[in-house]
């Protein structure tokens, strides 16, 4: 299925993730000063210190001391716009760690995503998806072929299905029946579930409505590599879910 991020536009889409996960900061619920504000547009950067200070700076290799620098906050407002968080104003909220502790877990995957052997390795060509850590890759066997990338997977009451599943379809220029959205290299595995490339961040809450949601270049590699017929094997748990 298809990701909601293609109605919203690209500056307001952290916002209403944020908002749909009931995480969006004080500054925003409540309304932020002038000072805020302006820090919010990204013109200026420094005084806004998170609840997740110290441990954005951590992720980041700077000074973990908890106190908000201009240095720190650049770098902070950095990953944000990196990873497609809004607003992009360098405070370290939950959004934002919750953020961090997820592509902690994708790097920690290294070039052994399957350390834990959960995914099958007597299916020849596979492609896995790991809800647990929103990553995915494709292997033969104990080789890895591709991967391990980011993906974005269903939000909660609307989790993508577990189990071994095979690619049935595919459409590299597929438009959602029933969202009316754009779902390039899309590749279809379970009823309406389907690897496709997304107009946004797959690091980006809430989530698809069941779809495995890919950055562009990482779809056009799957869809390179699969084939109608190929397995997919899906586990684990997304956070929320």
């Amino acid at each position: 299925m298809a990701s909601t991020n293609s109605r919203i536009p690209r500056g307001r889409r952290g916002i209403a993730y944020a908002a749909a996960a009931g995480v969006l900061s004080p500054l925003l619920v409540l309304g932020a000063p002038a000072a805020s504000a302006q820090a919010a547009s990204g013109s200026s950067c420094g005084g806004l210190q998170g609840p997740h200070q110290k441990d954005a700076e951590r992720f980041l290799g700077r000074k973990a001391d908890g106190r908000q620098t201009v240095g720190d906050c650049r770098a902070i407002r950095d990953f944000q716009r990196a990873h497609g968080i809004y607003p992009q104003y360098g405070y370290a909220g939950p959004v934002t760690w919750n953020v961090m502790k997820l592509v902690k877990k994708q790097k920690a995957a290294g070039k052994n995503p399957n350390r834990a052997g959960h995914c099958p390795v007597n299916k020849g060509r596979i492609a896995c998806v790991d809800l647990t850590r929103q990553i995915s890759w494709v292997q033969d066997g104990h080789k890895l072929v591709k991967g391990p990338v980011p993906v974005r997977t269903g939000r909660n009451k609307h989790e993508t299905r577990t189990g071994l599943h095979r690619v049935y379809w595919r459409h590299k220029d597929h438009v959602s029946s029933l969202y009316d959205v754009p779902m390039p290299y899309s590749q279809f595995f379970d009823g309406g579930e389907a690897f496709h490339a997304i107009d946004g961040s797959v690091w980006s809450a809430p989530g698809s409505h069941g779809c495995v949601n890919m950055r562009t270049a990482d779809a056009k590699s799957y869809w390179k590599l699969l084939r109608n017929g190929d397995e997919v094997y899906v586990y684990g748990r997304k956070a929320g879910t």
